[in-house]
């Protein structure tokens, strides 16, 4: 009978020793998938920035849109302008342009490259504020005319302002940006963007106003990109 005790206990530590065996593995790649995340590099400055840049153009579509609407006559609750208005303060103006005058334009300044462009850009982000002040002003009034007229021609001036600004940022400046520095300039530059968007934006920053601006084109009727195909 001992005998039997015994081989049995040994049959079950032998079991429990090849189910560790066959399980430590999987825990070293989650250990390693723990390790990997922790020291994930963030995403280029060049490519946050035009992931940025390309935000800012959805709330250029929603300008648009909504500014023809009330051109014609439509009435469209306010918080519609004052929530795409808000995404232009706190994301583009707050953050993203911050970011570029403080440093990405000193790159090419000092490198002297593209001086013309980053001084014309610079030029139109301060006109930019000035125009998105415009339109949080008057967007709650929108029921009287002058009111009404104001909002959209400060949206109008706003798109005609930032359609080119954002192309020429993504097609000359941004794309641009690596050669004129180190790789550890570069990597460094990477840290900096994403620890300002998390000090002006707080966590998920972008996320945030993603679906912020999601969440207005829904209001808007907008959002479904299939309603633009072309009846050919």
């Amino acid at each position: 009978m001992e005998v039997l005790g015994l081989k049995r206990r040994w049959m079950l530590g032998t079991a429990a020793m090849a189910s560790l065996a066959m399980a430590a593995p999987a825990l070293a790649q989650t250990g390693d998938a723990k390790k990997s995340d922790a020291g994930k590099s963030p995403m280029p400055a060049s490519e946050r920035l035009m992931r940025d840049n390309a935000l800012a153009q959805r709330v250029l579509l929603i300008y648009a849109a909504a500014a023809r609407r009330l051109d014609q006559g439509e009435d469209l609750e306010s918080g519609i302008f004052t929530q795409s208005a808000e995404v232009m303060r706190d994301f583009v103006h707050g953050y993203h342009e911050k970011i570029e005058e403080e440093d990405v334009f000193p790159v090419f300044k000092k490198a002297g490259r593209m001086v013309d462009l980053v001084n014309a850009l610079q030029a139109q982000h301060a006109a930019g504020r000035q125009l998105t002040d415009k339109v949080l002003a008057a967007a709650p009034g929108i029921a009287k005319s002058d009111q009404r007229k104001a909002l959209t021609d400060a949206m109008h001036a706003t798109v005609t302002l930032y359609g080119p600004c954002l192309a020429r940022e993504n097609t000359d400046l941004l794309p641009t940006l690596r050669s004129l520095m180190t790789p550890n300039e570069f990597d460094a530059l990477a840290q900096t963007v994403e620890k300002a968007e998390g000090e002006a934006l707080g966590a998920d920053g972008f996320d945030k106003a993603a679906k912020k601006v999601e969440a207005i084109e829904k209001k808007l009727g907008t959002h479904d990109l299939s309603q633009f195909n072309p009846k050919i």
